[in-house]
């Protein structure tokens, strides 16, 4: 089954001005720790993104469907996201948080602009600086975080081999 062309431009549409909303949240939390709990925000929104992709995604025909690298990606900034709108007493790793999410955005757009490329294509896409340094903000939180906040369930933890492991989903 194929998708729709109309639909995945709808979905683009509609990420791309989510993607704008995220922009104007970070650059207006940047270098505000007093802001931190908005990075919860960033995390739903972000989730939107994710959940259209991954939806979408079951329609592709093809495993390598830029759709399935665009869910795994914004899975990977929502939990950046939800994590560090948790951070207490670490003002300058939030702010390395706030900047990576912003990078992470960008190129999330940048995902979003080349949706009709395969996944191989799309690696290339994402600086290798830009894997290290969210590799690096993983592992400095601990399994205290989690990876949703306020839902009123026990909150999910996303364990240091679940970061991995989506990374590896995405051949980087």
């Amino acid at each position: 089954m194929s998708i729709d062309k109309e639909i995945v431009e709808d979905f683009v549409n509609e990420s791309k001005t989510l993607i704008g909303e995220l922009i104007d949240l970070l650059e207006g939390i940047e270098g505000d720790f007093s802001q931190v709990q908005k990075l919860s925000d960033y995390g739903n929104n972000v989730d939107r993104i994710m959940g259209g992709a991954k939806n979408l995604a079951l329609m592709a025909s093809s495993p390598d469907h830029a759709l399935h690298m665009i869910s795994d990606y914004a899975a990977l900034c929502k939990a950046v996201g939800y994590k560090a709108s948790q951070i207490t007493d670490n003002e300058q790793f939030y702010d390395v948080c706030v900047a990576l999410l912003l990078d992470a955005t960008e190129t999330l757009n940048t995902l979003l602009d080349n949706i009709d490329q395969e996944g191989p294509v799309l690696r290339e896409t994402i600086p290798q600086a830009f894997i290290e340094r969210l590799r690096w903000v993983s592992h400095q939180f601990s399994e205290a975080y989690s990876i949703s906040v306020g839902t009123g369930s026990a909150p999910q933890k996303l364990k240091q081999s679940d970061i991995d492991d989506l990374l590896k989903k995405l051949g980087l």
